[in-house]
């Protein structure tokens, strides 16, 4: 048995499902451009440079979901999905996520986006399992906050130990481990499994994969 793991955004993603929610709140009137947009183009610009403090960012994400009711959001996600999600979508990426479905991998996204805005996307690939940082609810409705240990980071590397042991497994349950991503922010998790791939990867994850010996791939159109 093997176990496939997946970063969503700028890996299977040609581009970035967080920071194009905010985007698309903010061009349907939702969020004030002048007040949402230089923040939203910071924290992504800080995401890159490996400078991010999460827990702000995810005030700043998750704030939004607890003005309005599950039924209005799920309403403008749908929208979200053809407008912006799908022409994120690549060919080369649905052909990987399909190799390991039909090889009878595991297969699960780990993503630092919240799952209200990445549920409906690992849908869209066909992959069962989603790890996401998750927003916190009560009685069905967003409260604002977060409601686990984020996803990003080193809570990648608690988010997957906790998700495979409430399966009786472990990373050594498996026999080949794999993960794909583009972020140096995903460093640690990478460093965990026994086949890390630089996928569309930045600067920094570029050069620690080619002086570390891994397969550098692109998934780009």
């Amino acid at each position: 048995m093997n176990l496939a793991l997946f970063d969503l955004d700028n890996t299977l993603l040609n581009g970035d499902s967080d920071f194009e929610w905010s985007q698309f709140l903010i061009r349907i009137g939702i969020l004030d451009r002048e007040l949402f947009e230089v923040k939203n183009q910071a924290f992504y610009d800080q995401y890159k440079a490996g400078t991010l403090d999460i827990h702000e960012f995810l005030d700043f994400q998750l704030k939004p979901l607890s003005r309005h009711s599950r039924k209005t959001l799920d309403e403008w996600h749908d929208q979200f999905m053809r407008e912006n999600v799908m022409p994120m979508v690549t060919q080369k990426s649905r052909d990987l996520v399909q190799q390991h479905l039909d090889a009878g991998d595991v297969c699960v996204i780990i993503t630092a986006t919240n799952s209200f805005v990445t549920a409906p996307i690992a849908r869209e690939f066909g992959i069962e399992h989603l790890i996401a940082t998750e927003p916190e609810h009560k009685e069905g409705e967003f409260t604002g906050r977060v409601a686990d240990v984020p996803c990003f980071r080193e809570g990648k590397i608690i988010k997957l130990t906790n998700w495979l042991a409430a399966r009786g497994w472990t990373l050594d349950s498996f026999e080949e481990s794999t993960f794909y991503s583009d972020s140096m922010n995903d460093l640690p998790l990478m460093c965990k499994v026994k086949h890390p791939v630089a996928a569309n990867p930045d600067e920094t994850l570029r050069q620690h994969a080619v002086q570390h010996g891994w397969a550098i791939i692109s998934l780009r159109p």
